[in-house]
């Protein structure tokens, strides 16, 4: 019984703690701020509960104490769902008080509950001095053994089987149902040494279950990296938006593929529309799928191009082919994984085009960023073909300067296309960066900017290298990119 309590009680605090990480990006985004804030919370219950449930074993008598809190921690893992739902509606957003409420809310009251409970059985397992190091040492190493096995099984299997909510409200019910049968034993062990299991936690926990099927929450579907929905354009019957976690991240028309919503996306079909002449097929490698939008648009314009999409969620891949209408074939292709592993797999060469739109609003991959990436990107095209990517930052565009600082170190030609107020560095948003080993024409970009339908503005080989100035260039040993990007307002994506 000791080692299965301890061994379930360290359990549940890693479930919560990778799932309250779910649980609050659908509000808050997916950055590095807000995993140590989860991470952090989640450190400080277990340290606060070890050292009180220790120091309460030493003034009662332990086994009046561990029941009541198994059954009040799983209740309260249950009950943290709708909290977090609940909170989360009135505290969107990525500043820092709002990442920290929610994940204070997400992990702290149940997870430090749940770890006041090994100390307490180790207190009950010490039977002499002489025994001391061999019984804290094997209790301590299969609570550990349990927040192991807890992580595997959790990030493995039960995110791509089970939504967040069915997996916390699980925990939290085994957790609880765990502590009334420790409950159970106990009294049959001996009268009186089990204390009181207080009615009101089980009702707690059925309560929290029937309000986390009645919480508001922003997702359709969870996938295995977002809450992911798709809203009808009220405007366009056809026009539909895939929404991942906090941003509008893809416009897609069912029935007129060259319809581009996005501004940004015009900038960047604006590029593609000046690499070869009208109508002649390209060869394009895209990091990140989201909608497709871009391939689709190359599969209209430019017959028998041919794109593969390296998208890492097969959530996003499935909502594209079932809501979306995204037919894949051998000229337009999509393999799921991770796009830095995909590019490093690349022939040498063989793109004429590669376009980066891997980026969100909040969070950024920054394995995609560095110069060793680009060097990837660059290998993949031929000797005249084009890196365009999409980049969300506001001012003081720290995040854009380093990101354009890296491009220039391995590209000698590069572009950027933004906003006007952007570029004067009055206002943030998506910009588009344009690299290539070939010189690039300004003119020609405006123009097609102008076919697009766009006021965009082309900044200049030279006004890019004085905006990049002497900003850091990214490399896989030092690319901050979370603590570059300035993350506020609305990006056009």
């Amino acid at each position: 019984m000791a080692a299965g309590v301890t061994f379930l009680a360290s359990g549940a605090v890693l479930v919560l703690e990778i799932v309250g990480l779910r649980l609050i990006a659908p509000y808050v985004g997916i950055t590095l701020q807000t995993n140590t804030a989860v991470i952090g919370f989640a450190l400080a219950a277990i340290a606060i509960g070890a050292w009180s449930g220790g120091a309460a074993a030493d003034r009662r008598d332990p086994r009046a104490l561990i029941a009541p809190l198994l059954v009040a921690g799983g209740a309260l893992v249950v009950a943290v769902l709708p909290l977090v739902r609940f909170a989360g509606s009135l505290l969107t957003g990525a500043d820092a008080g709002a990442v920290l409420l929610l994940a204070a809310v997400a992990v702290v009251v149940p997870a430090a509950l749940l770890s006041a409970v090994p100390p307490m059985v180790v207190k009950l397992q010490l039977a002499s001095l002489a025994d001391t190091g061999s019984v804290v040492g094997r209790l301590s190493g299969i609570g550990t053994l349990g927040g192991i096995a807890a992580t595997f099984v959790t990030g493995f299997l039960l995110i791509a089987v089970f939504p967040s909510s069915g997996i916390l409200v699980g925990t939290g019910l085994v957790t609880a149902v765990a502590g009334a049968a420790v409950w159970v034993l106990l009294r049959r062990a001996g009268p009186g040494g089990a204390g009181r299991v207080p009615a009101a936690l089980l009702l707690l926990a059925v309560a929290g279950s029937l309000l986390a099927a009645v919480a508001p929450t922003p997702c359709q579907e969870e996938t295995a990296y977002h809450c992911a929905r798709v809203v009808a354009d009220p405007e366009r019957d056809t026009g539909r938006v895939l929404v991942l976690d906090t941003l509008r991240h893809s416009y897609v028309d069912l029935a007129d593929p060259t319809y581009l919503e996005f501004t940004y996306v015009r900038a960047i079909a604006a590029v593609t529309d000046v690499l070869a002449p009208p109508g002649e097929p390209l060869s394009a490698l895209h990091l990140g799928g989201g909608g497709a939008t871009v391939p689709r648009y190359l599969a209209e314009v430019r017959p028998g191009t041919r794109s593969l999409v390296l998208e890492v969620d097969p959530g996003v891949v499935a909502i594209d082919r079932e809501q979306l209408g995204l037919e894949t074939s051998e000229e337009l292709q999509v393999r799921v994984g991770d796009a830095r592993v995909g590019l490093a797999a690349e022939p040498a060469g063989t793109r004429d085009l590669v376009v980066g739109d891997a980026f969100g609003g909040l969070s950024v991959p920054w394995q995609l960023t560095t110069v060793e990436a680009l060097r990837l990107v660059d290998r993949a095209l031929a000797d005249d073909g084009v890196y365009v990517a999409n980049l969300i930052d506001h001012p003081p565009l720290a995040f854009v300067r380093a990101e354009l600082a890296t491009m220039r170190a391995v590209w000698p030609h590069v572009l950027l296309l933004a906003r006007a107020p952007v570029l004067a560095g009055e206002d943030g948003g998506n910009v588009v960066a344009v690299a290539s080993s070939r010189p690039l024409d300004e003119a020609l970009l405006a123009d097609a900017l102008l076919a697009q339908d766009s006021t965009w503005q082309v900044a200049s080989a030279d006004e890019v290298a004085a905006l990049a100035g002497d900003a850091q260039v990214l490399t896989d040993d030092a690319a901050p990119v979370d603590q570059l990007l300035t993350p506020y307002g609305v990006p056009d994506s």
